[in-house]
């Protein structure tokens, strides 16, 4: 019988399970990644490698600015649909167009694919 320890859990391919020498107990942890892998997607290819549109970042917000009551900017990334309904309400009575105005200024609004528009 091997000694007590962790090993490779028979139940599952991603957890250890600990052997108390005469049986499997409940404990289990998750393998921790093979010696030298990156420990998270980001590491893996860079902490700012994250995939961004191709939208233009002053066109989106030029347009958020200028013509935003009237949803020309979601038009712009692909988002129609919300396109249509700041266009039936005037950019949701110009609190949705002041909102989407600050999302584009701080990096977080996104296009119809869920990419950060690009900043540069």
């Amino acid at each position: 019988m091997p000694e007590p320890g962790w090993y490779d859990d028979p139940e599952s391919a991603i957890h250890l399970r600990y052997w108390d020498g005469g049986q499997w107990t409940a404990e289990r942890t998750p393998k921790p990644p093979p010696a030298g892998a990156p420990t998270s997607p980001a590491a893996a290819v860079g902490a700012h490698a994250r995939p961004r549109s191709e939208k233009s970042f002053v066109a989106t917000l030029l347009l958020a600015i200028l013509l935003g009551a009237f949803g020309v900017h979601r038009f712009y990334v692909g988002k129609a649909g919300t396109g249509v309904l700041m266009l039936l309400t005037l950019g949701g009575f110009g609190i949705w167009q002041l909102i989407d105005i600050i999302m584009i200024a701080v990096g977080n609004f996104t296009d119809n694919q869920g990419l950060p528009i690009k900043v540069s």
